[in-house]
C-alpha cells in the first residue's frame, strides 16, 4: 500500500509540475511591446524611405528584418489628436480631442478611456513612457494615471512654454518642464540631451524588467522645432541640424535593439516604429521632407497623415517585408489585444486587428472598409478606401506653402490658407503625388465613399456639415477649463 501511495504522490507531483510549467511558459512567452514615436517626422526622412542625406543605418537594417509599410496613416495630423489615436485605437474626436494642447489648459486625455498600458497592466505588465506625453500636462492627466508605472518626459512639445512663439527667435521661450513620474524635477532651457535620456531610460526598464512582459513606450521629443542633438551627433550628418536629429533618433533605436538583444528578448519582442504626423514645412531646413507626397503636417493630404513605419519581430514578420495595403495607428490597440490576449472594455474603438496583415498572411482582405481624415475642431477633411486606393475631399480650407521654401535659420515663414471649394478625388495607386483630380471619371467610387463618409458624420460628428456624431464621448477636463 505505501508503494502504491508513493507512485500516487509522485503522479500528482508530476501533474503539478507539468501544470506549473505550462503556466509559467504561458506568463514568461507574453510578447513584449516597444513602440517607439517621433514627432513631426517627414515621410522621407529614412534612408529606407528615399532620403538622399539622412544616414538611419539601425532603422533601414530594422527594415530589413522586419517590414516597411508603404501606406501607414495617422488619424489626425497634429500631436495631441495623433497621440490619443495610437494609444486607444479611437479616432481622437471620438473621445473629444482635437488638435494640439497647449500647457495647463485643464484637458486632456479622459480617466476612461483606456490606453495600450491600461489593457496590457491585468496581464502583467510593466509600462513605461520615457518622452513627450502631450495628452494633458495637469497631473490628473499624466500618463501614471493611465496605466504607465513610470513616466519621465516634457508633458506637452518642446516649444510649448507658455506658448509658441510668434515673434522673435524660436529659443525665445521660458524653461521647458521635465517630469518624473508626476512631479517636475527640473526645467531646461538646452534640451540637447533629452534623446540620450530617453534612451538610456527605455535601456534601463529592459534591463530591470526582462524576466516579465513589458510594454514599453518612446514617444520621442525630436524633430519637433526647437531642434537639439546631443554634441556626439552635432555637426555630423549632411542634412544640417534636422539631419543630425533624425541620425540621433536612429542611434537611440539602435541602442534599445540592442538592448532587446543583449538580454535575450529579441525574438519575443515587437518593435514598432512610427511617427505622429507629417514635417512642419514651414520651418524650411528645420523640417522634414515628405516626398513624393503633398503637403505636410496640419493638412490632411498625404503628406500631411502618411509616415513611415517599421515593424519588427524576428520569427513572426517575415523579413524585408514592403506592405503596400494600408493600416492606421488605431489598428495597434486592436493587434496588441489579439497578440496578448488582452480584454477589451466595452465600449467602441475604431481601429481594427491587422495581425494577418502584419505577418505578411496571403491574401489578406482589407481590414478596415474605410478611413477617415479629421482635423481641426472636428472637421472630416477627407475619407479613404479601406485598400487605400481612393481619397475623397471636403471643401474645406488648409494650410500651404504653395510652392514656396522655408528658412535655415529655424524660424517659420507665414502659411497661405487655401481653400478647397468643391469634393476632390485622387487615384493615389497611379497618383501618389494628388496631382489630378479625377472626380468626374469615377462617380460610383464617389457614391461608394460618400456612404462611407455620412456613416462616420453620423458616429464621430462633422462640423462642417453641422453634424453631431452618437458615439462621442466627452473629454477629459478639470473644473473650471474652458470649451473649444
Amino acid at each position: 500500500m505505501n508503494q502504491y501511495r508513493r507512485l500516487l504522490v509522485a503522479a500528482l507531483a508530476l501533474l503539478y509540475c507539468v501544470s506549473s510549467c505550462r503556466q509559467k511558459e504561458e506568463v514568461t512567452t507574453l510578447p513584449n511591446i516597444v513602440i517607439i514615436f517621433t514627432d513631426d517626422q517627414g515621410y522621407q526622412d529614412l534612408g529606407c524611405y528615399g532620403s538622399p542625406d539622412i544616414r538611419t543605418p539601425h532603422l533601414d537594417q530594422m527594415a530589413k528584418e522586419g517590414m516597411r509599410f508603404k501606406n501607414f496613416y495617422v488619424s489626425q495630423p497634429v500631436c495631441s489628436a495623433s497621440r490619443a489615436s495610437l494609444l486607444t485605437g479611437c479616432y481622437a474626436n471620438r473621445m473629444g480631442i482635437h488638435g494640439a494642447y497647449m500647457p495647463y489648459v485643464g484637458k486632456g486625455l479622459h480617466p476612461n478611456e483606456v490606453t495600450i498600458a491600461e489593457m496590457l497592466k491585468p496581464l502583467g505588465y510593466a509600462t513605461a513612457q520615457y518622452g513627450k506625453w502631450h495628452l494633458g500636462s495637469e497631473p490628473e492627466f499624466l500618463p501614471t494615471r493611465q496605466g504607465f508605472d513610470e513616466y519621465f518626459g516634457i508633458p506637452f512639445s518642446n516649444d510649448m512654454w507658455p506658448y509658441h512663439p510668434s515673434q522673435g527667435t524660436i529659443f525665445d521661450f521660458d524653461p521647458l518642464p521635465l517630469v518624473e513620474n508626476e512631479q517636475t524635477i527640473d526645467t531646461l532651457e538646452d534640451q540637447s540631451m533629452l534623446t540620450t535620456w530617453y534612451t538610456e531610460r527605455a535601456i534601463s526598464f529592459i534591463e530591470r524588467n526582462r524576466n516579465q512582459p513589458f510594454f514599453l513606450y518612446v514617444p520621442h521629443s525630436m524633430p519637433h522645432v526647437p531642434l537639439f542633438a546631443s554634441e556626439k551627433h552635432k555637426g555630423k550628418s549632411a542634412a544640417g541640424l534636422y539631419g543630425d536629429v533624425i541620425e540621433e533618433i536612429d542611434w537611440s533605436v539602435g541602442q534599445i535593439l540592442a538592448a532587446l538583444k543583449d538580454n535575450d528578448l529579441d525574438e519575443n519582442t515587437l518593435v514598432i516604429f512610427t511617427s505622429d504626423n507629417g514635417p512642419w514645412l514651414s520651418y524650411g531646413g528645420h523640417s522634414g521632407r515628405a516626398l513624393p507626397l503633398r503637403e505636410g503636417k496640419g493638412t490632411a493630404w498625404e503628406g500631411g497623415v502618411r509616415v513611415p513605419c517599421i515593424m519588427r519581430w524576428p520569427g513572426k514578420i517575415k523579413p524585408g517585408r514592403e506592405e503596400a495595403k494600408p493600416a492606421m495607428t488605431i489598428d495597434v490597440f486592436p493587434t496588441i489585444a489579439a497578440l496578448t490576449g488582452a480584454s477589451l472594455r466595452e465600449h467602441a474603438i475604431d481601429g481594427k486587428d491587422m495581425t494577418d496583415l502584419m505577418v505578411g498572411k496571403e491574401k489578406v482582405a482589407p481590414h478596415q472598409a474605410a478611413y477617415y481624415f479629421y482635423y481641426k475642431s472636428n472637421e472630416l477633411h477627407a475619407v479613404m478606401s479601406g485598400d487605400g486606393r481612393w481619397k475623397l475631399y471636403y471643401p474645406h480650407r488648409y494650410r500651404s506653402l504653395n510652392g514656396r521654401t522655408g528658412t535655415d535659420d529655424g524660424q517659420p515663414i507665414p502659411y497661405d490658407q487655401n481653400d478647397l471649394d468643391k469634393m476632390e478625388l485622387y487615384d493615389l495607386f497611379n497618383d501618389v503625388g494628388e496631382v489630378h483630380n479625377v472626380i468626374g471619371e469615377h462617380p460610383n467610387v464617389v457614391k461608394r465613399l460618400e456612404a462611407y463618409a455620412e456613416k462616420a458624420r453620423a458616429e464621430l460628428g462633422d462640423r462642417l456639415t453641422g453634424r453631431k456624431g452618437a458615439g462621442v464621448r466627452p473629454v477629459g477636463e478639470l473644473a473650471g477649463a474652458g470649451t473649444d
